[in-house]
């Protein structure tokens, strides 16, 4: 896979700090890795071992299967970042009260 480069002024014209983009950028990818993570679990609990000894390893095909379409699916920080050049995050800063 090609590692494709950014432009980094597109991120700006969205987000005036970088820094805060790469902030948001990555509480994105965190959050779309959570719901790869607990989808790929969710499939993988559903499917059927196959076999009652668990000292025995064996290769189940559905669940190579599996794996090798979620390696296929977007990256998320891949992803994460494309939703942030094409405006398609929404954020807001915190409010800080006066103390």
């Amino acid at each position: 896979m090609a590692v494709r480069p950014i432009n980094l002024s597109k991120i700006k014209t969205s987000i005036p700090n970088l820094y805060e983009a790469v902030i948001i950028a990555a509480k994105r990818a965190r959050k779309l890795n959570d719901e790869h993570k607990t989808e790929f679990n969710s499939l993988l609990s559903t499917m059927n071992s196959g076999h009652e000894d668990e000292f025995e390893e064996r290769e189940n095909p559905e669940q190579l299967k599996l794996s090798l379409e979620f390696e296929k699916k977007e990256k998320p920080h891949i992803k994460a970042l494309k939703e942030l050049v094409d405006d398609n995050i929404e954020f807001r800063y915190k409010d800080v009260k006066d103390k």
